[in-house]
C-alpha cells in the first residue's frame, strides 16, 4: 500500500509521517532525503515531475514486497500526484501560503484526498493509522 502525505512546505508532512511510520510498520521515504541521495535540488516543473517519478519508483518497490510504505513530499500537481498514483493520500492543509513562492504559485489543491489535515496536534497520526489499518 502506498500512501501519499502531501501539502506545502511547513504544512507537516514530515511531522507527521514520522509518528505514522511506527504504527503502520511501513518504509518511509522523505521528499529531502530522497532529494540528497540523489543529489538532485531542481525544483523546476521537470524537476518535481522527476522527483514524483523518483518516489514512485521507491514506493512501487516497497509495496511489490508487500510493505506499507509512506512518502511525505509536496506533490504540487495533478501531474506530479498521478505520476506517484497512491492508495492512499493525505493532505496536510494546515497552511494557506509555504515558505517557497515559486511552490506556492504551482501548488494545485488536490481534488480525492482520502484524508485533509487542517491543524496540527497529536492525534492526527493515530486516527490515521486506526483508519488505514481497519483495511489492510
Amino acid at each position: 500500500m502506498k500512501i501519499l502525505i502531501m501539502g506545502l512546505p511547513g504544512s507537516g508532512k514530515t511531522y507527521l509521517a514520522k509518528r505514522l511510520q511506527p504504527l503502520l510498520k511501513a518504509a518511509w521515504y522523505n521528499a529531502d532525503i530522497v532529494r540528497e541521495m540523489a543529489n538532485d535540488w531542481d525544483f523546476s516543473p521537470e524537476g518535481r515531475i522527476r522527483q514524483s517519478l523518483r518516489m514512485k519508483n521507491l514506493a512501487d518497490y516497497e509495496k511489490s514486497h508487500g510493505r506499507i510504505v509512506i512518502c511525505d513530499f509536496v506533490c504540487p500537481t495533478r501531474e506530479t500526484k498521478k505520476n506517484f498514483d497512491p492508495d492512499i493520500t493525505v493532505w496536510m492543509n494546515t497552511i494557506k501560503a509555504g515558505r517557497f513562492e515559486d511552490t506556492n504559485k504551482m501548488f494545485e489543491e488536490p481534488k480525492d484526498v482520502n484524508f485533509r489535515i487542517t491543524e496540527m496536534n497529536d492525534k492526527n497520526h493515530e486516527f490515521i493509522a486506526k483508519e488505514i489499518l481497519k483495511n489492510v
